[in-house]
């Protein structure tokens, strides 16, 4: 735990960013070596439980993702390692294109289907909060009305078991790729339970880096103008988004991509951010170059004071740092004390 001007940050890891053996690097021993680094808790990722649950069935296949029943046996017994070691579930995530299907469609019926089945799995694990990404669907709808009418339905669901909603902007969404994109849905949701997972490359890589650019910033404007817009953007989240509405704060940096990527989706339709977003993305101080310290600023100029959570996806990890969790784990701890460091000095 992270001291904070006197003010104690919980530190958080997404478990499903350690790690790149699928032999070795298990939950369980993510989990003994996340508690040993320091981390208060984990967030945890989908992929482990899919994983978990065929290491101990001993099967070649990993169970299916709405294998409700199956899902919820695994999940509880990482929540009772997790409690052993002394690690809170901080959420259970990544949670994808919920929100904006039309209203009788197969996709909408499938997305509800999908979050009752994950809220099961959080009852079994122990976690009151689901992480939702904005969504990167084609089809769906655009209306900031309607999509907040859908997470606010949501919403309700989970009150009923006092369960919360961190809805997180991902920078290759459809139509809702920003800060102030998702805070204007939470705004219009009006919920209490619906709150903000912001995240430092999710910003500082969708307003003003690009991974399809030489410069790695965006283009469209000159550099001088590209560095006012971010830091009005960071001045407006500072000044507008009320402490107690986010949810946590999730830091990783991105490295530029050289070359870069070409300004289209992949063979699996997902667009170039996304692709970067998967593979390019370290510990701040630890080789990438967007503002990230100014956005982490911001969020502690609100007021916020709560979990701040590392979710890298490090492709670069394995020859960095080979097969040991256990020293890169504590690295990732340093990272993060000397980001809030920074970000300290000008609140």
């Amino acid at each position: 735990m992270a001291d904070f001007h006197g003010a104690e940050i919980p530190i958080c890891y997404a478990s499903c960013s350690i790690g790149h053996d699928s032999e070795k690097h298990t939950i369980p021993e993510k989990i003994k070596i996340l508690a040993g680094a320091g981390f208060d808790a984990i967030e945890l990722s989908m992929p482990d439980i899919l994983a978990y649950g065929q290491q101990i069935s001993g099967s070649k296949s990993q169970p299916d993702p709405k294998d409700y029943a199956t899902l919820r046996s695994v999940a509880s017994e990482i929540g009772q390692l997790c409690e052993k070691a002394g690690l809170k579930i901080l959420m259970l995530q990544p949670f994808a294109n919920f929100e904006g299907w039309p209203k009788d469609s197969e996709e909408r019926k499938d997305a509800w289907e999908r979050a009752k089945g994950w809220m099961s799995i959080m009852e079994a694990v122990g976690t009151d909060m689901l992480q939702i990404g904005s969504s990167d669907a084609d089809g769906i709808s655009g209306n900031f009305d309607e999509l907040a009418s859908d997470l606010a339905e949501l919403a309700d669901v989970f009150a009923e078991k006092g369960f919360r909603i961190a809805y997180e902007n991902w920078c290759w969404a459809t139509h809702a790729p920003t800060w102030k994109d998702v805070w204007e849905i939470v705004k219009k949701a009006n919920k209490p339970n619906l709150g903000l997972c912001l995240d430092t490359f999710q910003s500082a890589g969708g307003e003003w880096g690009s991974p399809v650019t030489k410069s790695g910033r965006i283009e469209d404007t000159s550099a001088e103008e590209l560095e006012k817009r971010w830091k009005a953007s960071c001045e407006e989240l500072a000044r507008t988004v009320p402490p107690e509405k986010i949810f946590l704060l999730q830091i990783s940096d991105a490295y530029k991509v050289d070359p870069p990527l070409q300004d289209k989706a992949d063979e699996s339709g997902l667009r170039p951010r996304g692709q970067w977003s998967h593979d390019y993305r370290p510990l701040p101080y630890d080789g990438g170059y967007l503002p990230v310290e100014d956005f982490t600023k911001a969020v502690f100029k609100t007021g916020f004071r709560s979990w701040v959570s590392v979710e890298i996806f490090d492709s670069k990890g394995p020859e960095k740092y080979g097969d040991d969790m256990g020293e890169f784990a504590k690295k990732a701890f340093q990272s993060v004390n000397k980001l809030l460091g920074e970000a300290g000095g000008a609140v």
